[in-house]
């Protein structure tokens, strides 16, 4: 697999400072001189993980996935050329302001406009989050994970496993379809969903301490109306996490706990639990909203059924607790 993990996110938004400070003073990530009305933020060692340009309207510029070298970028290149999808190689202008050597760009059948890049760019000075966080689970396993909403999940399943070779991690088609897609370690770096929309619903990044995701949402509960969804745990991936909502109207999801799982061993499948073994209540939709309704009635029937999550340490526990 060429494409290892998802290296960046671009935002576009005309509300920097409240970007600034959402990111600095909630997720607790380190906010770094772009000049102008570009904004930046870190991470971890790379330069930049999360830009935003200072532009509208609001919502995704870009995602940058990372491949594993300038022969695998090449490669993918062809690939897409091959498949009919327009490629371009950008200047070093561009690779300069992204900090990676070499860099190519084209859009999504959806019109996201996607970066592959090579030779990220590591900072000379170490990471100072702007909160005192233990840190990010990056690493091999990239930034995070983002997740789409689109229109026609066939023609986005197409596109991402078949020609970028992104590898299904589960998928359920209940209340609608949604699949999840792993490109290492990471139980999904990326996700669709078919909600009859474009643009992103959200994306997520995973804290090195259950604290840290705690305290973050005590902070975010300090700020009305920031909290989209309440703490919970979900049921395919089993990170705890809460949701906020951004200045730009999507999600950000701040987690902790996702066990990795093995690439080479990994079978795709099916779930029909819901999205989440407990909490997660959307608190940005009305509380007789229908969606809101039947996403709680489906959590409140695993933990009726005693669904867990499983127990890393012992196998025979987990085999009692699910009855198998």
């Amino acid at each position: 697999m060429s494409i290892s993990a998802l290296g960046y996110i671009g935002i576009r938004s005309t509300r920097t400072e409240d970007w600034g400070q959402f990111a600095t003073g909630i997720l607790g990530m380190q906010q770094v001189d772009k000049g102008g009305s570009v904004r930046a933020f870190r991470m971890d060692d790379r330069k930049q993980r999360l830009v935003v340009t200072g532009a509208g309207p609001e919502g995704l510029d870009f995602l940058g996935w990372e491949v594993e070298s300038l022969e695998a970028l090449d490669a993918m290149a062809s690939r897409l050329e091959n498949a009919g999808i327009a490629v371009k190689l950008e200047g070093s202008a561009l690779a300069d302001e992204r900090h990676v050597s070499r860099l190519i760009s084209f859009f999504d059948p959806d019109g996201n406009y996607i970066e592959l890049f090579s030779g990220p760019h590591v900072a000379e000075e170490p990471f100072q989050p702007s909160r005192p966080i233990s840190g990010f689970r990056t690493g091999p396993m990239g930034m995070g994970h983002a997740v789409l909403h689109t229109e026609n999940v066939d023609r986005l399943l197409w596109f991402y496993r078949d020609l970028l070779g992104f590898r299904v991690s589960d998928y359920g088609l209940k209340p609608y379809p949604l699949y999840f897609f792993h490109v290492n370690q990471r139980h999904h770096s990326f996700a669709i969903v078919g909600s009859g929309r474009r643009g992103l619903h959200h994306f997520m990044v995973e804290l090195l301490s259950l604290d840290d995701v705690g305290q973050g949402y005590d902070l975010a509960l300090e700020d009305k109306g920031r909290v989209a969804y309440t703490l919970g745990r979900h049921a395919n991936d089993p990170i705890m996490s809460f949701y906020s909502n951004t200045p730009s109207g999507f999600f950000v999801e701040y987690g902790w706990g996702s066990p990795p799982i093995d690439p080479d061993t990994w079978v795709p499948h099916e779930t029909s639990d819901g999205p989440s073994l407990w909490g997660h209540d959307r608190l940005y939709l009305a509380e007789d909203d229908p969606t809101r309704r039947r996403l709680r009635e489906m959590a409140l029937d695993t933990g009726r059924r005693g669904r867990r999550a499983p127990n890393p340490n012992c196998a025979w526990l987990d085999s009692v607790i699910n009855h198998e």
